[in-house]
């Protein structure tokens, strides 16, 4: 059974940091390009983030290219998130997904939210 458990997330003051983690099980990360997606209130899904099987290629929305960096460690199963110089508009659950589009499987997420 395909499993992704999201952790990491958290209240955070604007310009703070977290690292979202993602532990999968069930399948072979490292045979898999990976993403995050975010929800925010009464919003519709937003892609985040990917980057491919081996780790060598990412992309970002523009919304958080220079702030955010996506990793993996495909010996331990688990994709990365590490968010810096939060902002507001960054407060969402946040999921992780097989796929470069978030096109397969979901995690249940991890809430995110930037506040002062």
């Amino acid at each position: 059974e395909v499993q992704l458990v999201e952790s990491g997330g958290g209240l955070v003051q604007p310009g703070g940091s977290l690292r979202l983690s993602c532990a999968a099980s069930g399948f072979t990360l490292g045979k898999h390009d990976m993403s995050w997606v975010r929800q925010a209130p009464g919003k519709g899904p937003e892609w985040v983030s990917a980057i491919n099987s081996a780790g060598g290629s990412t992309d970002y929305a523009d919304s958080v290219k220079g702030r955010f960096t996506i990793s993996r460690d495909n010996a331990q199963n688990t994709l990365y998130l590490q968010m810096n110089s939060l902002k507001l508009e960054d407060t969402a659950v946040y999921y992780c997904a097989v796929g470069w589009t978030a096109n397969d499987y979901w995690g249940q997420g991890t809430q995110v939210t930037v506040s002062s």
